[in-house]
């Protein structure tokens, strides 16, 4: 198989599964704004936060172990590899416990520090108290996900996370409508869903018909060492998702009010759904690079990385074009143009926003390479950088020389200035690699 239907093979479906994967949170929004209303939207929102710490928990320990994985196997070191993988999947699904017992025994405590008000709160807790029973499935179901494809079955990832965006659909119909389960429905269906997809990926495990599958093991948890600085780019960019959206959450509410919380959750919803492109084309690059990484073949990590700085061009500007072009169709499948002035405000702000897609996807496919080839350090950097440091200065500085309308622009101000430094560190790689003999 050449480089480019090997690269497809593993990229188109990780995006689906990503594209898919996002579906859940989204098609509880379409149900709840259309069958509950504005404000249990906003609710869903606030809960978005909390999906968004236990998938970056467990992204940081599946795209580690993912590429530990990967290189043991290119090395055709299997016994290794299936140790790894066996340590990872015990060790999550301890996590995943502990993590679902404190979000229940603390649920108004954690409905409160995410940014539920007096109005929001009842819906808060009737959704996020749902969704909690359900951590430990979001977690380790992720984790398998992940190691799937590892394992030489990108379809089967992809299978996985359809069925369950499929099964959730219908089971919000059925709660939401044929049972008046209200935004409580929205949350059963996501998390029951959830636990199908979990069973898909952990059935594939148990029939062993990949390379990959669980053994006896010691613990040891020195091979952490090697994993956690791996994931942890993935980590923060995932999980500073979770922050910016606290973060836009309370300088709307300063700004402009609890109307443009209703603006921000529709954009997330978009915004999600473009992350999860650049994400897939990331973590579908990732085994591939790693595996070569490996074999020490530098002429064929190198040319996966361009195929997936192209592919992420493309998707780009597919992205910019669709949002700026159909944001009336796409926000009137959440309001209705009835909704004036909350209407037009949001058709104003989500164009203005869309124009950080240009840039973005470049930021996440860079810093994946960087984990990819186990320089964690880059990754880390630029994952800290537009995770953390560049959105707090952009959304502080918009807010407070433009008011409302400068928030919009404070994401394409973060991630164009996070590209100089992603650009950097290429070029300065590049420049070591020449140093050394392995550019390719």
């Amino acid at each position: 198989m050449n480089s480019k239907k090997q690269f497809l093979k593993f990229v188109i479906p990780s995006v689906l599964s990503m594209l898919i994967f996002n579906l859940y949170t989204m098609v509880d929004g379409i149900y709840v704004a259309q069958i509950v209303g504005e404000t249990a939207l906003s609710a869903v929102n606030i809960s978005i936060p909390y999906t968004n710490f236990i998938f970056a928990f467990a992204l940081l320990f599946a795209v580690g172990t993912s590429t530990v994985v990967a290189i043991y196997r290119g090395q055709g070191d299997l016994r290794e590899a299936n140790e790894t993988f066996t340590k990872n999947t015990v060790f999550l699904s301890v996590c995943g416990l502990l993590v679902t017992v404190f979000a229940v025994l603390n649920l108004e405590t954690l409905a409160r520090f995410l940014g539920a008000s007096e109005t929001t709160m009842p819906y808060v807790k009737d959704y996020l108290g749902i969704i909690v029973w359900f951590s430990y499935f979001y977690i380790v179901s992720y984790s398998l996900e992940v190691l799937v494809k590892t394992d030489g079955f990108p379809m089967i990832s992809t299978l996985g996370v359809f069925i369950g965006a499929l099964t959730n659909i219908i089971l919000d119909a059925v709660f939401m409508i044929l049972f008046d389960m209200g935004i409580a429905g929205a949350a059963l269906a996501t998390g029951l869903s959830q636990v199908l997809t979990f069973s898909i990926f952990f059935i594939h495990f148990l029939r062993h018909k990949g390379s990959i599958r669980w053994c006896r093991f010691q613990f040891d948890f020195r091979i952490y060492k090697r994993i956690i600085p791996i994931g942890l780019a993935d980590f923060i960019t995932e999980l500073s998702a979770g922050i910016i959206v606290f973060m836009f959450n309370h300088a709307i509410l300063t700004y402009i009010g609890d109307a443009g919380l209703v603006t921000y959750t529709i954009i997330t919803y978009v915004y999600n759904l473009v992350m999860m492109t650049f994400s897939g084309i990331s973590q579908g690059m990732q085994p591939l690079v790693s595996y070569h990484y490996g074999k020490q073949d530098v002429h064929a990590y190198h040319t996966f990385f361009k195929y997936a700085l192209f592919s992420t061009l493309i998707a780009s500007l597919f992205a910019l074009v669709i949002c700026l072009f159909g944001t009336k169709w796409i926000v009137m499948i959440f309001l209705s143009p009835d909704s004036q002035p909350l209407f037009s405000n949001t058709l104003y702000a989500f164009r203005c926003f869309s124009l950080c897609y240009l840039v973005i996807g470049y930021n996440i496919v860079i810093a994946g390479y960087f984990a990819a080839v186990e320089k964690s350090r880059n990754s880390f950097l630029i994952s800290v950088l537009r995770g953390f440091v560049l959105i707090a200065f952009a959304l502080f500085f918009t807010s407070y020389c433009f008011g409302g309308d400068g928030i919009w622009f404070s994401t394409l101000i973060c991630e164009g200035l996070c590209l100089i430094v992603s650009l950097f560190l290429i070029l300065r790689q590049k420049k070591q690699e020449r140093a050394t003999g392995k550019a390719a």
